[in-house]
């Protein structure tokens, strides 16, 4: 059953998610998402959200080319050019981004720093408490 509450961003986002430099090697990130149980790791440069590595991303861009993984840096293979939401944004902005530009995850931003993430998960689970996604 969908529930018709009008929510905002920062009530279901994740806050203080796990991030890493842009000089960062893979094998950093890689750890970080295991011990964080994450399937992402957002890249900044001197507070600023520069991109966005996933799970996904080491093992089509990194593995599958036989890179080095400990000489590669996040800068390499991470997905730059994202597309954020502020915390007051309404949860379905958020959920009407993902689908137009079909990412799963959208950082959160406030004045020009990193505050938070949302996932695709986060906004089911929101809105459908019977979704598989929920949990």
């Amino acid at each position: 059953m969908v529930r018709h509450v009008h929510r905002r961003v920062r009530e279901i986002m994740t806050p203080k998610p796990a991030t890493l430099p842009l000089d960062a090697p893979l094998t950093e990130a890689a750890r970080l998402m295991r011990d964080a149980e994450a399937g992402e790791v957002l890249v900044t440069q001197d507070g600023r959200l520069c991109g966005l590595l996933t799970d996904h991303d080491i093992v089509v861009r990194a593995v599958a080319d036989g890179r080095d993984l400990t000489g590669t840096r996040l800068a390499e293979i991470c997905s730059a050019g994202l597309v954020t939401v502020s915390p007051d944004d309404a949860a379905d902005t958020a959920l009407r981004l993902m689908h137009d530009r079909a990412v799963r995850r959208l950082p959160v931003v406030q004045d020009g720093r990193l505050v938070g993430i949302v996932s695709i998960g986060d906004l089911t689970s929101d809105r459908d408490e019977s979704s598989a996604l929920t949990g």
